[in-house]
């Protein structure tokens, strides 16, 4: 048997853990990827697989066998990347991985031209707040803010991410409006669970810097409902202006202690530490780039911050 061809058949069994979800992936019958891991089996004279009526899992021999099943298909990838270099067209299936409301208000409406530019490409976006490893998920690359904590990416700055307390108009009337940091303490304040520090916020000002703890009836894992709560009025919230900015100017929300300014992230396009950068992963991040990237976005603009 041709086993070369099986690696990827195997990888993809093991990382959707079962033949049936790794067959919906490769659109092909659970019965074919059956057959196809039996018969790299009998080649390599190995069980590969643990097989049960719910699961499967690795065998010692499975394991030594996925580590380099794995380095070999990144190998072919980058062998295919740097042909693809030589030749100047990008093609190809593109994994992305972006947050919720950035992925949705700044990243999926430069899409479709996107893929008018590079009709050889194809884009699996998926949308998720959450940081996900980007190997072990088949990503080329994500769209991340913040602070970067996995040194074996590669990182490239996209655009300045700038945070602003905002309430509504109507709670601003009926619970008053902070003066002071420390008046944050007697307001209903809505808080974003993925930020690392969720609950204490720093603010700095003329005074220098300025660490308040807050609390809330309130908090969520998604930048889009955090939004829709603090529009409904439900109390203050530390809200990024790529998701408060239209809102901002059109008065729909109001800046919260505006003399106080609060820590800035980068939103960063990220991707794996490769010999050679895939063709479709560097047209995407340079399309991303001229499309919104500046030291001044287009959502920051009229804002003061």
């Amino acid at each position: 048997m041709d086993q070369i061809s099986a690696l990827p058949v195997f990888v993809m069994v093991v990382e959707h853990q079962g033949f049936a979800a790794a067959a919906r992936e490769l659109g092909v019958s659970k019965s074919a990827v059956s057959k196809r891991i039996t018969l790299l089996e009998e080649y390599l004279g190995a069980r590969l697989l643990n097989r049960s009526t719910r699961n499967i899992s690795l065998t010692e021999a499975g394991e030594l066998y996925y580590a380099r099943a794995v380095d070999a298909l990144e190998a072919a990838k980058e062998a295919e990347s740097a042909v693809a270099q030589m030749q100047g067209k990008p093609k190809g299936r593109l994994k992305i991985n972006v947050p919720m409301t950035f992925g949705r208000l700044h990243i999926a409406p430069l899409i479709p031209k996107f893929l008018k530019l590079n009709p050889e490409i194809s884009v699996d976006m998926i949308m998720d707040d959450r940081t996900v490893d980007l190997v072990d998920g088949g990503f080329d690359l994500a769209i991340r803010g913040g602070r970067l904590k996995d040194s074996s990416l590669i990182a490239r700055k996209i655009a300045p991410c700038h945070n602003v307390l905002a309430a509504s108009p109507q709670y601003l009337e009926k619970h008053g409006t902070p003066t002071t940091p420390q008046d944050l303490q007697t307001h209903n304040c809505l808080h974003y669970v993925y930020f690392s520090d969720q609950h204490e916020w720093t603010l700095e000002g003329a005074e220098g810097q300025i660490r308040v703890e807050t609390s809330g009836n309130y908090q969520v894992n998604n930048g889009d409902a955090l939004t829709t709560a603090v529009l409904g009025g439900c109390g203050i919230g530390r809200l990024t202006t790529f998701a408060a900015g239209e809102y901002l100017r059109s008065g729909a929300l109001t800046q919260v202690l505006p003399n106080y300014t609060l820590p800035t992230q980068t939103m960063y396009a990220v991707y794996p530490n490769r010999k050679y950068l895939p063709t479709k992963t560097r047209v995407f991040i340079d399309f991303v780039s001229e499309q919104i990237g500046s030291d001044r976005p287009y959502w920051d603009k009229g804002l003061s911050i």
